[in-house]
């Protein structure tokens, strides 16, 4: 069985690069402190400059969202699945054309299925900063990011303009469109018409799992969160389960999928064929298929991750709304 560079697979917490001009509303009063990170795949960021810690295709994306107190993201949707789970802090996610359809607040462990085709945003309402990670769906992670009108005007006053090729230009930088090409234009009032206005009672709790369901259920078995037969029923390209600390036995297990491993809580020995390491909250890993590994807790104590496999389904509408 050939080694594997495991080592250069995992990104640590503490390792992480922030893009802080990565979307279109990073200049406007109110969401221009949050901090970007791509940590596998191409992600979704309108910046060239956006760090990629691993530049792999698994048929998903992990990224992360990071935020000071009262910072939010900006109303936006996608043509994919968005999964985020909060690593750090307190946050309220809150959706519809203009962000007053529903709303639903996740604390530290809480995972949230955002129905595909809906304009969200979310923010952080906590006292500290908190920290998101995110999957997207597909491998160019649908094509994008599509931005509720307002957005892009607010930002085009602030000095940002998004080009119809879903590149950021800052005005503030001296940065132009280049000859031949224009900005992206604003969604028409029919386009917008197709963007669902979801009552909460269609969205939670059908597409938010609680952590501490999740972990009664990991007590003796891996909980599937996202899935066909999952906590939450849907079919985005990826499966999402969680374990605890007696969830899985100490025995090598190999995997014909791309598996990524999200550390929640608590501290793992991870050992794969080849060697082994420590990893901690906040830390992302990805095991590629057919590589032997072994999961363990390191020390006593609560600890829980999510495990994120790949599947055959396509990374189009979640299943809730495609019904």
């Amino acid at each position: 069985m050939p080694q594997v560079d495991m080592e250069s697979r995992i990104v640590r917490y503490g390792e992480l690069i922030p893009c802080r001009t990565a979307f279109i509303d990073t200049h406007t009063p109110g969401s221009d402190r949050k901090e970007n990170f791509t940590i596998l795949g191409s992600g979704v960021s309108e910046n060239p400059d956006q760090h990629v810690h691993i530049d792999e295709k698994p048929g998903f994306n992990v990224g992360a969202a990071g935020q000071p107190p009262k910072c939010r993201n900006s109303l936006h949707s996608h043509r994919t699945a968005e999964v985020f789970y909060v690593l750090k802090g307190r946050w309220r996610f809150f959706w519809g054309r203009w962000g007053t359809a529903g709303e639903v607040v996740l604390e530290e462990g809480d995972i949230f299925d955002i129905p595909t085709g809906i304009f969200r945003g979310f923010e952080n309402i906590g006292n500290e900063y908190g920290m998101l990670k995110a999957l997207l769906g597909g491998d160019d992670a649908g094509g994008g990011v599509i931005w509720a009108p307002q957005v892009i005007e607010d930002a085009r006053q602030h000095g940002l303009i998004l080009a119809e090729t879903g590149r950021l230009y800052d005005s503030k930088k001296g940065q132009s469109l280049p000859p031949g090409t224009g900005p992206m234009p604003p969604l028409s009032e029919d386009e917008l018409a197709g963007f669902p206005e979801l009552p909460v009672d269609q969205v939670v709790p059908r597409f938010v799992a609680r952590r501490w369901d999740m972990m009664a259920l990991a007590a003796h078995g891996p909980a599937p969160v996202i899935g066909e037969h999952a906590m939450i029923t849907d079919r985005p390209g990826f499966e999402v389960d969680f374990i605890s600390a007696t969830s899985i036995p100490a025995d090598p297990y190999e995997s014909s999928r791309h598996e990524i491993l999200m550390v929640r809580e608590g501290h793992w020995k991870f050992a794969w064929n080849g060697g082994a390491t420590i990893l901690a909250p906040g830390d992302t890993c990805a095991v590629p298929p057919g590589t032997e590994r072994s999961l363990r807790p390191a020390m006593s104590g609560r600890a829980g991750m999510f495990r994120v496999r790949s599947t055959d389904d396509p990374a189009g509408p979640t299943w809730g709304m495609a019904q």
